[in-house]
């Protein structure tokens, strides 16, 4: 991970990101937890930018700490950083779900891959989360122009298919909408979408929102090739969201992911 995140780095002092309103004393963050013992990974779209702040705007310091800013490091500006930050940062990715992770987004997450027996919580049950710009933002991937999140993905869009192919993962979570259209246009390739009327989401005055599955298997990812099959399940829904989505429709995209994942014998 080392060589990867020294790439990211490198961009951080760029004119590029700089016009993408990257959090510019903000590390990046390849993982969430470790790949190399990883079987299974969830992906999002980028990092919170709670990972390194409070409600309040507040960088986050001490215990509450999760990854390294360029004050952690004791650095002035990203070009000096040496092996030993580079290592600092990787040790914080490994071990985010064993200090103060972000609960209150993981654990839902956590639940839904809990049917194969993979935890972000259990080492040796390893699962990761990644996500499809390693780098924080200001504000929300949804808030950001179409101009911004292509300068992102023109930077970044081939981090992914670099940590897949350096790991073990054989099955990828694509946690909502944006991210499965988003990982089918960074990857390149077309996953298969069917309508899950168990998943729908009812509405008072107005028509259910449907539930829509995600599945495909992918050997190349933005054309890197990952010397294996990966399993690609994904589902349209916000799970995070304290809107909408009910206990009874987690368990459904719950079961429905535990029984596909029979098939990459995890």
């Amino acid at each position: 991970m080392n060589s990867t995140l020294s790439y990211l780095i490198k961009r951080l002092e760029g004119s590029t990101l700089s016009g993408a309103n990257v959090i510019p004393w903000s590390c990046p963050v390849p993982s969430f937890g470790d790949p190399s013992s990883s079987i299974v990974a969830t992906l999002g779209l980028n990092p919170s930018n709670r990972e390194f702040v409070d409600g309040a705007g507040n960088e986050l310091d001490g215990d509450q700490r999760r990854f390294h800013t360029l004050r952690s490091l004791e650095l002035s500006r990203w070009s000096d950083v040496t092996v030993r930050h580079l290592e600092l940062i990787v040790d914080s990715c490994r071990a985010y779900f064993s200090r103060n992770p972000y609960d209150g987004w993981f654990r839902r997450l956590d639940y839904l891959i809990s049917g194969t027996k993979a935890s972000y919580y259990n080492d040796t049950a390893g699962a990761c989360h990644l996500d499809l710009i390693p780098y924080a933002t200001s504000c929300k991937w949804t808030e950001l122009t179409q101009r911004q999140r292509s300068l992102l993905v023109c930077e970044a869009g081939d981090t992914l298919g670099h940590l897949l192919r350096d790991s073990k993962i054989r099955l990828l979570i694509l946690n909502g909408n944006s991210v499965a259209e988003h990982f089918q246009a960074m990857a390149g390739v077309q996953l298969e979408k069917r309508v899950m009327p168990q998943w729908a989401l009812p509405r008072r005055e107005q028509s259910d929102v449907a539930g829509i599955a995600y599945k495909g298997i992918v050997q190349e990812v933005s054309g890197i090739r990952l010397r294996r099959e990966l399993l690609v399940l994904g589902f349209n829904h916000n799970i995070q969201s304290s809107f909408g989505v009910t206990t009874r429709v987690r368990d459904a995209i719950r079961r429905w992911i535990t029984r596909a994942a029979v098939t990459v014998h995890l």
